[in-house]
């Protein structure tokens, strides 16, 4: 019982030591505060490539 209760300890400790990382990252990206500058990027990205019926 002990040892089933520490193996489920550590994968729960190494789950949270590779994911919480990126967790954060994206929780930082994702701010509210960063969605209008995301939004341009993604505007000016799409207005400036090419017309694709151009040849």
């Amino acid at each position: 019982m002990f040892l089933l209760l520490f193996f489920v300890f550590l994968i729960q400790f190494f789950t949270y030591w590779i994911f919480e990382p990126l967790a954060s990252f994206l929780e930082y990206v994702l701010e509210l505060r960063l969605i209008p500058i995301i939004a341009l990027i993604g505007l000016v990205f799409l207005f400036s490539a090419k017309n694709i019926e151009q040849n």
